[in-house]
């Protein structure tokens, strides 16, 4: 679940975001929807912990995010927070089962090789472990990336612009396994996108059946270093899988 009142963020010497209010039930659907720079990625940031707002109440999973601080942050976030950035991140240097194995480096724990291969089984790539990403198909590669997100079963599930490189049917491809993926978890998910077709691709005829909402931010675009900071996909990269820049990979 995610629940807002009030919240804002204000850039450094910039503009402040004020965002409307939200309550999102544990296992629905969140449509976050707006033009490029209007603040989609800040208000995924400030959801998953990365960035702290200048002002309102963020609760998130049952957890008020106010009573999180860096560490006691950084440890809820890799359980409680799975993310499938626009851009995949995925090691070249490492196997699809080692850069999945790097989710439970992060956290502290052993490789847990059973979890990632029913994983993967699940999204149907059980057969790719041993590749590596310059071997799998870009369709591939995003299946890879959602395991990923959802190795260690997080409450919320954060899409970044999922579809924005894909084309028609691929796109209608990645929504349903977002979806199927969050239902199987019981996992609140939030869509954030520009692209038309995301909504298109959701039966709403099923909308009360995965209590859909949307979010649409509207408001004068952010300057280009505004965009920048935070920048969520860097946060997110180097927060959940710093092993990988060891390996040379850029986020």
């Amino acid at each position: 679940m995610i629940r807002t009142r009030q919240l804002q963020y204000a850039y450094p010497g910039g503009a402040t975001l004020t965002f409307p209010d939200v309550d999102v039930p544990q296992g629905a659907v969140l449509l976050l929807s707006g033009p490029s720079g209007c603040g989609k990625s800040t208000w995924l940031a400030l959801v998953a912990a990365l960035v702290a707002p200048t002002a309102g109440e963020l609760t998130v999973a049952e957890q008020p995010l106010s009573a999180l601080k860096n560490i006691a942050a950084d440890a809820w976030r890799a359980g409680a927070i799975g993310f499938l950035p626009q851009k995949l991140h995925l090691s070249a240097a490492l196997t699809v089962q080692q850069n999945l194995s790097l989710v439970f480096w992060a956290g502290g724990q052993p490789e847990d090789v059973e979890r990632i291969h029913a994983t993967l089984q699940t999204l149907g790539v059980q057969g790719l472990a041993q590749r590596k990403p310059s071997q799998l198909s870009g369709g591939q590669a995003q299946r890879v990336a959602l395991a990923r997100a959802v190795l260690r079963r997080p409450l919320v599930i954060l899409a970044d612009e999922p579809t924005a490189s894909l084309d028609d049917e691929a796109a209608g491809d990645a929504v349903n396994l977002l979806l199927s993926t969050a239902r199987q978890l019981n996992a609140t998910l939030v869509i954030a996108t520009h692209d038309a077709r995301v909504a298109a691709c959701i039966d709403l005829r099923n909308k009360g059946q995965i209590g859909l909402q949307p979010l649409r931010i509207v408001r004068k675009q952010l300057s280009k270093k505004e965009q920048s900071e935070p920048d969520l996909q860097a946060h997110l990269h180097a927060a959940h899988y710093p092993a990988q820049q060891l390996q040379g990979s850029t986020p």
